[in-house]
């Protein structure tokens, strides 16, 4: 299951972490995101002990995802050493994801 991020606890588990780490920004009213949850949460099993894999609802985040210039929904951040390396933007196969968090490891 994947992480619960939000504005008090984005840093700490976030942009400390010391593995690569995929953020899944989202919202309870998107329809795209509740479609690509299922695969969220296969990578964040899949990944286990390699990266870690984190959800942060924008409406009860509005810090983090201003932070990140979050306009379309879902958005999913790629982070390495604290910096966002890759981003995918709307909902594709988890494909997609998995090529892009193992160019990280």
């Amino acid at each position: 299951m994947a992480l619960e991020v939000n504005d008090n606890n984005f840093d700490e588990v976030v942009m400390k972490a010391d593995k690569p780490v995929i953020v899944d920004f989202w919202a309870e009213w998107c329809g795209p995101c509740r479609m690509i949850a299922p695969v969220i949460d296969e990578i964040s099993k899949e990944y286990s002990g390699k990266a870690i894999v984190a959800k942060c609802d924008v409406d009860e985040s509005p810090s983090v995802a201003a932070q990140f210039g979050i306009r379309n929904i879902p958005t999913v951040l790629f982070f390495k050493d604290g910096k966002v390396a890759d981003k995918q933007v709307g909902a594709v196969p988890k494909k997609n994801y998995a090529d892009k968090l193992d160019a990280l490891l």
